[in-house]
Formats: structure tokens, C-alpha cells, sequence
């Protein structure tokens, strides 16, 4: 039942390799403890140095800079089967691989890319990605975050950054500031800010009730002196940024899958075990439709995937597609944790079982990276050629 289309002879023997390792790490070492961390609002740090040696950080990233150089394919069955633990824990490595690592590598110079991609592989530096603003998600060009250059190259950052995932643990954040004089996105630059530079500060973002095994963070930028080698040289205006947002989002797309797939064989293992009226209820009609809408969304969102992972191999893939795929897989991973928590009837807000919690997460994530309705004009600009954002 677990692939019900097949899906497994359409990946090559490396790529089933890499699942079912990071799918033994996940059963062994992320589901005994990460209901406990989720209750107790921490994100397992202790699982770092693991979740490195397996190469899960910027797993799809060239070996010369200590990346496991996997296809873009392996890389999604990577971020699918460690949200089956928890968003957190798939939200940590995307952010260290795709939101972090993918920009020094697109954007950064050769020094900053051979002094910081071995280290943040191999789980030595942690790092976060500094974008979202507290009155600007939605419209990133509308940023505030400014950084001067002063006449010896130097350059003086000011502002704050919201909702920035690892950013109490980070060694390093990137940073996306303006750099003209005048409200430009155009003048927006990347900057490598190390976290011990004064002037930067964080704050963990209290009050949580979803993504609470993970680290969220307020970081805040008060005249912050960075050297002239701070900047990502190669970025330039908004849509550098945003081409890591396409890289992050691909991952998302794969990683709701993976929760969907925890809800569904947690909802089909407990109906065939929870005895109701004298008989399991599986056996009643509207349990088993339950499980029919949750497989048959989980089969089309596992081929959506795949064929985007193929795309992207090919460098064929557009951020449209993207854009589709991480509306439409999220939105199904969350009706699918929501009709699986249903099924479990009062047992399922208990902490022992993992559909309320993956529901929980899966409401940050319809948010995150792109909120459901952005992607939705994203997809209409793209059918009538009209842009709604304007």
C-alpha cells in the first residue's frame, strides 16, 4: 500500500538507497524523541552531526564543495522522508541547504563558497536565511532592511528579519538587504552575516502552536559593521532571493508528502486496529473513504514530484512548476493530516500519535516559503499573462 502506483521502479537503485538510509534515520533516531520535542517547543540539535554524516545538507550541491552531489530527485525523497518525522526537522535542512548553502554557491565568490560549504555540510556552521520582514512576507520588495556602503568598502546593515527558521542556532545568516538610496528592489543584495558580529541580535518568536520542534526566530540588525567581503557578489536585485525561495519550495513540495504519508499509515493502521460496534472501523464506509481520498491524493502528489524532480534534473523546470506543486502537495498534506487526525477520533490530539502535530506544522507551511494564495496568482499571472500583484 505504501506505493501503490509503482512509483518505486521510476527511481534508480542510488536514489531508493538514499530514501530508505534517511527513512532508517528518521524510524530510528527522529520518531522516538520528536513528540516530546514538539511538546516541549525544541528543536533536536542533538541530531545534527547525524543528519551530516548522512549528507542531507545541500545534499544536491557539487562534491568539490563537500556536498553529496545527489540528483535533484534523491534530494526531494530526502526532504519527504524527513518530514515524515516533522516539518522541523525537514525545515532545518532546507533552510541550511537550500536557503543558505544554494545562495553561496549561486551567488557567492569562490573563497566564500571553499570557506563555507564544507563546514555547513558537514553540520559545523548552521546557518539561516534573512528575508521575510515583520510588516513585509508576502511583498519582499518591500523591505526595509538597508545596508550603506561607506567610502573604505565597508558596509553599515540596519533593520529586522521575522519567522527566520534556525535563527537563535545560527553561526551565520544571510541577509538580504537594500543597498540604493531610493525604495529599489533592483539595489537588494545578499550579505554573509556571521552571528558573534556586534550589533546583531535574535529573539525565539514565543507563543508557537505549530512548528514548535523547531527554532523560530526575530534577527535584528543595529548598525552591524561587515567588511567589503560580506557581500554575495553575484546577487543582484530581488529575483536572486527569489530563485533561492524556487530552490526551497521544490524541497517543501517533496517534504508535505512525507507528512501526508506519517497521517495516512498512522490513519490506516489505527482503523484496522481500532475496534468500534464490534468490528474494526475499517470496516465502515466512511473510513475507508477517508483512506481512499488520502491515497489517491498522496499517489498524485508523489508523481507531480517526481516529474518535477525530473525537470529540474534536466534544468528544464520553471518556478511556475514549482509554484504548483508546492500549493498543490501542501494543501492535500494538510486536508490528509486533518481527515487522518478525525479518523483517530479523541485519541488523536494526544502527543503520541503524529496527525495533530503534522497538522499543526502543515498550517506553517501552507504559510511559508510562498502562502497558498500567493502561489495561486503566481500560477494566474502565468495561465492569462496578467499580473494580479499589481
Amino acid at each position: 500500500m505504501n506505493d501503490f502506483y509503482a512509483i518505486d521502479s521510476s527511481l534508480s537503485e542510488d536514489e531508493r538507497a538514499v530514501r530508505d538510509t534517511v527513512r532508517r534515520f528518521v524510524d530510528d533516531r527522529v520518531l522516538p524523541i520528536i513528540g516530546d520535542c514538539y511538546i516541549d517547543g525544541r528543536f533536536p540539535l542533538e541530531l545534527v552531526p547525524e543528519m551530516a554524516e548522512l549528507g542531507v545538507f545541500g545534499a544536491n550541491l557539487p562534491e568539490e564543495y563537500g556536498c553529496a552531489g545527489l540528483n535533484n530527485v534523491a534530494y526531494g525523497l530526502i526532504m519527504q522522508e524527513l518530514e515524515r518525522g516533522d516539518s522541523g526537522v525537514r525545515s532545518f535542512a532546507s533552510v541550511q541547504g537550500a536557503l543558505v548553502m544554494y545562495p553561496i554557491f549561486a551567488f557567492g565568490s569562490e573563497e566564500q563558497k571553499r570557506h563555507y560549504l564544507p563546514k555547513m555540510a558537514q553540520g559545523e556552521i548552521i546557518g539561516c536565511f534573512g528575508l521575510t520582514e515583520p510588516d513585509f512576507g508576502s511583498n519582499p520588495a518591500g523591505m526595509l532592511t538597508r545596508a550603506k556602503e561607506q567610502k573604505d568598502g565597508t558596509w553599515a546593515l540596519n533593520g529586522s528579519k521575522m519567522w527566520i527558521t534556525n535563527g537563535s542556532t545560527a553561526h551565520v545568516a544571510i541577509v538580504w538587504a537594500k543597498t540604493g538610496a531610493t525604495d529599489d528592489d533592483k539595489s537588494i543584495r545578499g550579505f554573509i552575516v556571521p552571528r558573534d558580529t556586534p550589533g546583531f541580535s535574535s529573539k525565539d518568536q514565543k507563543g508557537k502552536l505549530s512548528l514548535r520542534a523547531s527554532d523560530t526566530s526575530e534577527l535584528v540588525f543595529s548598525d552591524v559593521q561587515l567588511p567589503a567581503d560580506a557581500i554575495l557578489p553575484k546577487s543582484g536585485g530581488l529575483k536572486s532571493p527569489l530563485m533561492c525561495l524556487t530552490q526551497a519550495r521544490y524541497g517543501i513540495s517533496w517534504g508535505a508528502l512525507g507528512a501526508a504519508m506519517a497521517c495516512f499509515e498512522e490513519a490506516t493502521s489505527y482503523a484496522g486496529n481500532r475496534v468500534m460496534f464490534g468490528k474494526p472501523i475499517a470496516a465502515f464506509q466512511i473510513q475507508q473513504a477517508r483512506l481512499a481520498e488520502m491515497l489517491t491524493e498522496i499517489v498524485k502528489g508523489q508523481l507531480l514530484a517526481l516529474h518535477l524532480g525530473r525537470l529540474k534534473d534536466a534544468g528544464t523546470f520553471t518556478p511556475q512548476q514549482v509554484s504548483l506543486a508546492k500549493r498543490n502537495n501542501v494543501s492535500v498534506a494538510t486536508d490528509i493530516a486533518r481527515e487522518a487526525r478525525r479518523l483517530l477520533g479523541a485519541n488523536g490530539i494526544l502527543a503520541e500519535y503524529a496527525s495533530m502535530r503534522h497538522m499543526a506544522n502543515l498550517e506553517s507551511v501552507y504559510t511559508y516559503e510562498g502562502t497558498h494564495d500567493i502561489h495561486t496568482l503566481v500560477l494566474g499571472q502565468a495561465i492569462t499573462g496578467i499580473n494580479a500583484f499589481e
